[in-house]
């Protein structure tokens, strides 16, 4: 493992954190870091059936239609066996450095929700300590196998911080409106197996950015809400199939547009290689819940 040691001050010129309505082409502009040029892994966990056991079953907001969800899922669950198949313990490539952005809630830009009380959990739908808002959205479990990419063992013990937009493309703590929430927000340990999860909702499309969400792994649990130093800081991309059928239900109207707008190949962040090593294979439904699954080697 090795520490991202990456300069991460996210303040304007006056000192103030960046406003909401500058996110959009400013967000993630920093240049990239530690770019590794070899091929990796991408997507899965070790089985299918992991990643169908650790779904979340749960009632979300209806719109897509009936076939597109099918085709979706099909389409999903397909991808999820070739990758489970293709995933071995020895088969893991580092996944690349990438910006934390502007709104980290980590201590480097401002607010640093780490700190507080409540903030390693694995359910990170709702706000925590003087507000208990729930995000909402269609829901989604993520799961990430967090391993060594030398020798590929589970880093048992570590401890993954994730953080994303809501469905609003807003992010808690920095945009207007949304300062004094704190959702979409958590810190886990990794567990005997080496599997981390969150359940969430979908995160939004902003203008100027691919659907993602952000990570960063810390040596443990004590380290990470300590703000100690990061092990590794990187990005998790979805899949346009499913983020075609998720932005045709209610509340995501707004990403489609701007969805329309970039691409992999376009993105500030993965466009150096079209995120081969950083998408999630998906698998699920918009009434059932989806569940994104990552294996990163660090």
């Amino acid at each position: 493992m090795t520490e991202n040691t990456t300069d991460r001050q996210w303040l304007d010129a006056q000192g103030d954190p960046i406003d909401e309505e500058d996110r959009g082409l400013v967000y993630d502009v920093r240049t990239l870091v530690n770019r590794r040029n070899v091929l990796g892994l991408f997507g899965g966990i070790a089985t299918a059936s992991l990643l169908a056991a650790c779904s979340t079953p749960t009632s979300a907001a209806s719109g897509a239609t009936a076939s597109a969800n099918a085709s979706a899922t099909a389409s999903a669950t397909a991808a999820a066996t070739a990758s489970a198949t293709a995933t071995t313990a020895g088969d893991v490539t580092e996944v690349p450095d990438e910006t934390a952005g502007p709104y980290p809630g980590d201590g480097s830009n401002g607010v640093d929700v780490l700190g507080d009380s409540g903030i390693v959990r694995s359910d990170i739908r709702s706000s925590f300590g003087s507000s208990t808002t729930t995000a909402p959205g269609v829901p989604l479990t993520i799961q990430l196998g967090v391993r060594d990419a030398s020798t590929g063992a589970a880093l048992t013990g570590a401890a993954v911080y994730l953080w994303h937009c809501d469905r609003d493309g807003a992010y808690s703590l920095y945009s207007k409106g949304i300062t004094s929430e704190n959702y979409l927000r958590g810190v886990q340990a990794v567990d005997a197996s080496g599997i981390v999860t969150f359940t969430s909702i979908f995160p939004a499309c902003y203008s100027g950015r691919w659907p993602h969400i952000h990570f960063e792994v810390y040596a443990n649990v004590a380290t990470a809400v300590a703000s100690g130093p990061i092990v590794k800081t990187s990005q998790i991309a979805m899949p346009k199939e499913t983020c075609d059928v998720v932005y045709a239900t209610s509340g995501y109207a707004q990403s489609v547009k701007n969805l329309a707008s970039v691409s992999l190949s376009t993105d500030n962040v993965f466009s150096d290689d079209g995120a081969i090593h950083q998408i999630a294979t998906v698998s699920g439904s918009v009434d059932a819940g989806f569940t994104a699954a990552l294996t990163v080697g660090v």
